[in-house]
């Protein structure tokens, strides 16, 4: 039978009177397995839209604000976005306005990556904290106290009494690690100012607000040679193994896996090295929790602010 079958229905649409040619026992698989070929058309946008919706996933990625929120962003937005080519995943730069406010951050699990205090590897090890991924092995951190070039100051004894800026009660190197030190090895009793940032320490010192000041080598030697050279170091700490970019538990491992790796390679890449050394990480290696055990018999804890003030 030929085209010249279809017949004109109502409307004036061409339709096939399928009932006029087929016998009701063949229609019924017919309309069966039409109706199984929809359902599986249908089920292959929803898979589709799972996987893609997995692959945007968005990772948080908070980083210890030593310096002012611009040099921050221009030192690791470019570090982060290596990081997306290289694992294939997303990561979105989360800010805080100082160090004690990222310390509650960090402590409230908000970030799923973050480049942190190593004291906090320690002290939110009972927590479930944040589990270290990669570290600079290049070198140890140590604290460091400044003074103006033209000071009279050349022992430490004789700040007994004096104001000393820190950036925050709990960073590390600029604050915990001296005035642990200050305090429990030399009994020194002296005024704390607590500035947010260590740029800020370093200008206190440099205009005169305070006597001294306590940062790191790193932050010290990233300052303008304007404000870098009017600055001359009184003391240094005893040494730890210096800030790890660590991970919340609560990621796979898989995927923390691909950032250790992807943040591995860079350091291997001529193409991606030098942005490593903005922060600066001079050469990247794997970290651990035991890196940081030795923290714990510095008596720290002496002198941690449990809310940061």
């Amino acid at each position: 039978m030929s085209m010249t079958h279809l017949l004109e229905g109502e409307s004036g649409r061409m339709v096939f009177n399928l009932t006029q040619y087929l016998p009701v026992k063949s229609i019924i698989p017919c309309v069966f397995l039409c109706f199984v070929c929809i359902s599986r058309l249908y089920a292959f946008p929803v898979n589709e839209n799972n996987k893609h919706a997995e692959a945007v996933k968005v990772y948080t990625v908070g980083i210890v604000p030593q310096f002012e929120a611009r040099k921050l962003y221009a030192i690791w937005k470019p570090i982060i976005d290596e990081l997306e080519s290289r694992s294939g995943l997303k990561f979105k730069l989360m800010g805080s306005s100082s160090i004690t406010e990222f310390e509650k951050k960090l402590l409230a699990g908000e970030f799923d990556f973050a480049y942190m205090n190593p004291f906090h590897s320690v002290m939110t090890k009972k927590s479930k904290g944040y589990i270290p991924l990669v570290r600079d092995h290049s070198k140890k951190l140590q604290g460091i106290l400044v003074v103006h070039k033209d000071s009279a100051l050349n022992n430490i004894k004789q700040l007994e009494g004096k104001v000393i800026a820190f950036p925050a009660p709990n960073a590390l190197g600029a604050s915990l690690m001296v005035r642990a030190e200050l305090a429990n090895q030399y009994k020194i009793n002296f005024i704390p100012r607590y500035v947010k940032t260590h740029d800020s320490v370093y200008l206190n010192v440099v205009y005169k607000k305070t006597v001294a000041g306590g940062g790191v080598q790193k932050t010290l030697q990233h300052q303008n040679p304007a404000i870098k050279n009017q600055l001359r170091v009184l003391y240094r700490t005893q040494t730890s193994a210096p800030h790890p970019f660590g991970v919340h538990p609560r990621i796979d491992k898989h995927i923390a896996d691909q950032v250790q790796r992807a943040l591995l390679e860079m350091s291997n890449s001529n193409e991606s090295h030098h942005l490593l050394l903005q922060v600066p990480i001079k050469k990247i290696g794997t970290a651990n929790y035991e890196d940081y055990i030795p923290l714990l018999k510095m008596g720290l804890d002496k002198v941690y602010s449990a809310d940061g003030l």
